[in-house]
């Protein structure tokens, strides 16, 4: 099933935002080894809200979570993510794609493309590494840069594209020295630089090339089901398009069609007899973001009323009532975030 809709803005009230702890900008190493998402004070009257990729891709490690969790902030939102990240040649290997940029500027979030200088031996795996930390100096420019910035998220993160070839070789540089300083083999040098050159070729290029590679991700995805996903729908793909004419290649969980409404739903599964983490959550929440700013939604040339459900599938003997105080009053919360966004919330087979 292939659905296509557009987004003409976005308009979103977020209930669940974690609170965020201020960090100087003198202690912004910490507050990136620390926390996913934070504030950072510049001085006494700048401050911005920032969250950090762990790796430049989006279905690893939660990084929509974390930057829904600067949502609530009043001021500019940025997020740092790696340009691309190496864990070793056993180990995984991320390049930063268009859609995430494009996604971000959707959301009014400033992009900061960075890249790693130093890591340590994974205490897992010997062939690889791990804790990669980011060019501390060239992340505090980019954002004394970013706090004088005038234009909005779209064009700095336009401006940011600019940068990825200077910045992926700085990136294979700092992973070739790495390489020698802990003796871990990394992957081929070649690819990433064959990279680099197609994406330096200019910002249509690295849009084309990501475009492809998110459009066949997304064609795999929508036909496989992971053993934990205990969906009863067809899964779909979702083309959205925005005002300025970008595609976002999104699946669906689950689709399900009654007349005229169309069910979107996305779900996070746990197998205890709780609610899946918090973590998880946030980032269903954000595509729920998504959904409920969706217009002209289609099916083969049929406009449908779009329906969007955040689903929980858990435990046989999961009862509400048993909850911990914590995870009852975030039930509450998300209650309200979906009454207010104009969303539903489906605990296995029950609406919130």
């Amino acid at each position: 099933m292939d659905i296509s809709a557009k987004i003409t803005g976005i308009k979103y009230t977020p209930f669940l935002c974690s609170k965020l702890i201020l960090f100087h900008v003198d202690h912004l190493d910490e507050a990136l080894f620390k926390k996913g998402s934070f504030i950072l004070s510049i001085d006494e009257k700048r401050q911005i809200a920032l969250s950090r990729w762990t790796s430049a891709k989006r279905s690893r490690t939660y990084p929509y979570g974390r930057v829904y969790d600067c949502l609530n902030f009043q001021g500019k939102k940025a997020t740092i993510i790696p340009f691309y990240k190496d864990e070793g040649k056993v180990g995984d290997r991320d390049y930063l794609q268009w859609d995430t940029i494009s996604l971000m500027s959707l959301l009014g979030i400033y992009v900061i493309i960075s890249y790693y200088i130093d890591a340590e031996l994974s205490p897992r795996d010997e062939k690889k590494i791990a804790n990669q930390k980011f060019n501390i100096e060239h992340v505090k420019s980019e954002i004394e840069s970013l706090l004088w910035y005038q234009s909005d998220a779209l064009h700095w993160n336009l401006s940011q594209i600019d940068k990825v070839g200077e910045i992926g070789q700085k990136a294979i540089e700092a992973y070739a020295k790495l390489s020698k300083k802990l003796g871990i083999e990394m992957h081929s040098e070649n690819f990433a630089k064959k990279r680099i050159q197609k994406l330096l070729e200019g910002k249509e290029e690295f849009m084309n090339l990501s475009r492809e590679l998110a459009q066949k991700a997304q064609n795999r995805e929508s036909v496989t089901i992971q053993p934990k996903e205990k969906l009863t729908g067809k899964k779909a793909t979702l083309t959205i398009k925005n005002y300025l004419g970008g595609y976002y290649y999104f699946t669906c969980d689950e689709v399900e069609i009654e007349e005229q409404n169309i069910y979107l739903i996305e779900g996070k599964n746990t197998e205890k007899d709780e609610l899946p983490s918090f973590s998880d959550i946030k980032d269903g929440l954000a595509k729920m973001i998504l959904f409920t700013n969706m217009e002209d939604v289609e099916i083969d040339n049929k406009i449908y009323n779009p329906v969007p459900i955040l689903k929980f599938t858990t435990g046989s003997g999961f009862r509400i009532e048993q909850l911990k105080k914590r995870q009852r009053k975030r039930l509450e919360l998300l209650k309200i975030e979906a009454q207010t966004n104009n969303f539903r919330v489906m605990i296995n087979q029950d609406f919130l």
